[in-house]
């Protein structure tokens, strides 16, 4: 049986890492490269650094922070978001130490641009963000950058079921900040049937964390807040999470991954 993965989230504003409450309110956290490297060292399957101003700004990924990340000399696969405007942004994220990216603005802006990501990298290593309410029309997909709500397009969900784009990333970002306020029942939605997801926000202790990994549909559990304020947190985690397809804790690494 393949395994889920616990994957976890360094969130980034002004440089600084920041615990992020529903898109609105941020406290600071610290350096985000010492946030990474302490996930990594933790045992997380997968970290998520996503940069949430880089957009609006219009400066392109943080090609600078993701340098000093990899001067880290991570084990653990590494995914970007912030920024990415094209392939080639995309590609000089990888470079820099990404493995994979993930995209959320552009997937608004311009779907095919989005698409063709994939092209250099391959479609395993594109990932869609895609935070997500339940409103009076139904599912309602937010656009940060300009904080309106739309439907999902039918041509984004087809790229996902086809495997154009690898997984999605489904973001309660009301519920974001929130112990135990994730709303699982965004998982449940058919639009979404037949797509890998990775659930994110508000998901806090084990046994929320449980019953979502447990969805079929669900390949990952990402954690933010929950997993930067003490150590061991992630092995503490996963040894609540027994019996489910989890990779088992580990308390070390002795070597860094190589590029």
């Amino acid at each position: 049986m393949l395994e889920k993965r616990l994957v976890g989230v360094v969130t980034v504003r002004e440089g600084w890492a920041v615990q992020s409450f529903g898109y609105r309110r941020y406290l600071p956290l610290g350096r985000p490269e010492v946030l990474v490297a302490n996930l990594d060292r933790w045992g997380a399957d997968e970290i998520l650094l996503q940069c949430i101003d880089r957009t609006q700004a219009a400066t392109g990924p943080d090609l600078d922070l993701l340098a000093k990340v990899s001067r880290k000399g991570l084990s653990t696969p590494l995914i970007y978001a912030g920024g990415i405007r094209s392939a080639e942004d995309a590609v000089a994220a990888v470079k820099a130490g990404a493995d994979r990216v993930c995209l959320d603005a552009l997937l608004h802006r311009n779907l095919q641009r989005a698409q063709d990501v994939a092209g250099p990298l391959g479609a395993q290593a594109v990932v869609a963000s895609l935070p997500l309410a339940w409103g009076t029309t139904g599912l309602q997909w937010l656009d940060y950058t300009s904080g309106a709500n739309r439907t999902l397009e039918p041509a984004l969900l087809e790229a996902l079921r086809q495997g154009a784009i690898s997984e999605a990333l489904i973001i309660d970002w009301q519920a974001e900040g929130h112990a135990g306020a994730f709303d699982a029942r965004l998982l449940e939605s058919p639009a979404l049937s037949g797509i890998p997801l990775i659930a994110f926000g508000g998901l806090s202790d084990a046994a929320i964390v449980r019953s979502v990994l447990s969805m079929p549909n669900v390949v990952a559990v990402a954690q933010g807040n929950f997993l930067n304020y003490r150590e061991h947190a992630v092995q503490a985690l996963k040894e609540q999470l027994h019996g489910l397809p989890v990779r088992r804790p580990e308390y070390g690494r002795s070597e860094p991954r190589k590029t």
